[in-house]
């Protein structure tokens, strides 16, 4: 029988520590809203991009001068998938332009608002990218902000022709982010084949965009994803995309490959390479001496300058940095590899035209370097040392939004951008022989002139100025000291259309209609789309008294350039020739379409509608032709318009 217990029951002693209310300690907080305000901050500096005008640099010949997107045709259409166009294949990018043009002509507003847009919704990508990359809100801020307001970024915005690098950014991030919900959520097909699409739309846009699949590798690795054969497998379908594309790059840009050893030794070599990776990571913390090239350097006895030799030391002291053993290991090896592989195909391993490095290559590349500074500064474990990272961090960021503000200004058009790279490289024929084309296009030809003549005292075998500076003194009716550029430039090289068509020009101006024949046959020989030169030898035969194939050759050069007023003005004058005075009366009325103040067409319309009995439409085009200056409308008005 059990006891009965007496008294009182004991308490159970408690032999745990008395449990404490815990006080949370307080986590560095983002608001949502400030990514926002971020990319509301960014749309207010680069807005003065809008008041830019096309930059010289290569805008002419992307959308004016582009023989693809001149017809807003099914045909054209096509073609831009089907062709290169300077050392390019780009045909998505070339696909915007198109749209454009025919849309807003030659208003430069539309196309900037575009590659603002662009920029404002890659910036977005980078936060949500780096959200899923690294779980950590400041991180992902950080870097978007570094992204969306460090001034090596302003030329791939500013400058319209960029269009390429915020435009495959967009796909090439968008491709990121759906790979992570790939490896996330049980590597759906659907998700890869998302991924695999985006790729596409990425290359299409620009072939820089080759790196993804090996980027995707790194992104496996960094997220612990065991290596196994599906791994590698599936990334067979995008690399074997990425080389075709690789391909198609070599043999668009195979005018533009710039062989180096003719000048620089392998030895030398070596140290371009380590210079060009030191240069961009330089750049990143301290981005001054910005400018629109930045020109190989000049071997001063077969040396290149010291800190191209001192630049491979550098670059091996921060290669032992990256691999050895410290906490952020993981982090620094992601984030170099990004870098790496992203800027890979840019370095120079195979030289392409005349620059050894360009801002424009760190439009995606410094994603990787801005993702380990933002995971350093999330890392610190104590509030004070936090709050001191983020406000160095704060103030870098600030001075880089009012470096990038002054910076955009600079890309308003080739007076400007080309004005500043003389300022920075001196020394450089390049820049005063593209501000001498800026000139030329822009038709102030003294001071082309000027440019042109300094380019050619630093290199007077330039064939390109020669026969650029054999066009001014065209223009200005010098046809002798035409003919010796021009002669001197075709003994250089005789493969150059344009250089015929400027030398045919001058010997028209010096009565040798014979030569000058010859000169735009041959020119149309090298080249069958020049559109000047049957322009040119249009109004030559005509000259000659050969008006049937005057008139071929001027509608041929209309098809080549529709927008071409002064040619519809020939092709009006031939028919007027022709006694044709109906059809020369529509050629001058478009001609004025695309010059309303040309007093020569006015007072030839003039002259047309005479001949069609119109003579108060005769008077009213001879009296606007005279208030413009025209002194022969004068002397008709007084015999015909009483």
């Amino acid at each position: 029988m059990a006891s009965k217990p007496t008294g009182k029951q004991k308490t159970i002693p408690n032999r745990h520590k008395p449990v404490q209310a815990i006080t949370q300690k307080k986590t560095f907080h983002i608001p949502p809203w400030v990514i926002y305000a971020l990319l509301a901050t960014t749309a207010i500096i680069y807005s003065r991009a809008l008041f830019n005008g096309f930059a010289s640099l290569d805008d002419d010949d992307y959308l004016f001068d582009n023989p693809y997107i001149k017809n807003f045709t099914f045909d054209a259409f096509k073609t831009i998938f089907t062709s290169f166009h300077l050392g390019n294949y780009h045909p998505l990018t070339t696909l915007t332009f198109w749209f454009e043009i025919h849309w807003y002509g030659a208003n430069p507003l539309p196309f900037h608002f575009l590659n603002i847009l662009l920029h404002l919704i890659n910036t977005f990508l980078v936060y949500q990218l780096i959200r899923k990359l690294s779980s950590h809100e400041l991180t992902a801020l950080l870097t978007a902000a570094l992204f969306a307001l460090h001034p090596m970024h302003v030329e791939s915005v500013a400058w319209i022709s960029e269009r390429k690098d915020v435009l495959y950014t967009l796909f090439y991030l968008s491709a990121l982010l759906v790979y992570l919900q790939y490896i996330n959520n049980g590597y759906k097909g659907k998700h890869y084949l998302i991924c695999l699409v985006l790729l596409l739309l990425s290359l299409l846009s620009k072939s820089a965009a080759v790196t993804l699949p090996v980027l995707l590798l790194v992104v496996d690795w960094y997220k612990g994803r065991k290596p196994d054969a599906k791994m590698f497998l599936e990334k067979i379908p995008l690399l074997l995309l990425s080389l075709l594309f690789g391909v198609l790059a070599l043999f668009s840009q195979e005018g533009a490959i710039k062989d180096v050893s003719l000048e620089y030794s392998f030895f030398n070599r070596l140290f371009l390479f380590s210079y060009g990776v030191i240069f961009y990571i330089l750049k990143l913390l301290v981005p001054f001496q910005l400018s629109a090239m930045h020109v190989y350097p000049a071997t001063h006895g077969g040396f290149l300058p010291w800190y191209f030799y001192a630049s491979l030391p550098v670059l091996g002291l921060l290669v032992w940095l990256t691999v050895r053993k410290t906490s952020l290991r993981r982090e620094i090896l992601f984030g170099a590899g990004f870098f790496l592989i992203a800027i890979s195909v840019m370095l120079q391993i195979i030289s392409v035209g005349n620059a050894i490095t360009a801002e424009r290559y760190t439009y995606v590349s410094y994603i990787g370097l801005f993702y380990f500074a933002g995971q350093w500064i999330s890392t610190f474990k104590k509030e004070s040392v936090k709050k001191t990272a983020l406000f160095i961090s704060g103030t870098f960021i600030l001075a880089m939004a009012i470096l990038t503000w002054n910076r955009i200004p600079v890309w308003k058009n080739g007076d400007t951008l080309f004005t500043d790279m003389i300022k920075k490289y001196p020394g450089s024929y390049l820049a005063y022989w593209m501000r001498g084309n800026y000139k030329n296009d822009i038709k102030d030809y003294q001071s082309a002139l000027q440019d042109y003549n300094r380019t050619l005292q630093m290199h007077p075998n330039f064939a390109e100025c020669l026969t650029n500076r054999g066009n001014i003194f065209n223009e200005l009716k010098d046809y002798k000291a035409a003919l010796q550029d021009l002669d001197r430039s075709i003994k250089l090289d005789s493969t150059v259309a344009e250089a015929f068509n400027n030398r045919g020009i001058a010997y028209n101006g010096l009565g040798d209609t014979a030569s000058a024949l010859k000169d735009y046959n041959k020119a149309l020989q090298l080249d069958p789309e020049l559109q000047n030169a049957y322009d040119n030898r249009g109004v030559l035969k005509a000259i000659m008294g050969n008006l049937s194939g005057a008139l071929t050759d001027v509608n041929k050069a209309i098809i080549l350039g529709p927008n071409d007023g002064e040619t519809y003005s020939n092709r009006a004058n031939i028919k007027a020739m022709m006694k044709d005075f109906k059809g020369s009366f529509d050629d001058y009325s478009i001609a004025l379409q695309y010059n309303p103040k040309d007093n020569i067409v006015l007072f030839n319309r003039g002259l047309t509608r005479l001949n069609l009995n119109d003579t108060a439409g005769a008077c009213d085009d001879w009296h606007r032709a005279a208030n413009l200056g025209n002194q022969a409308a004068g002397e008709v008005i007084s015999t015909f318009c009483r």
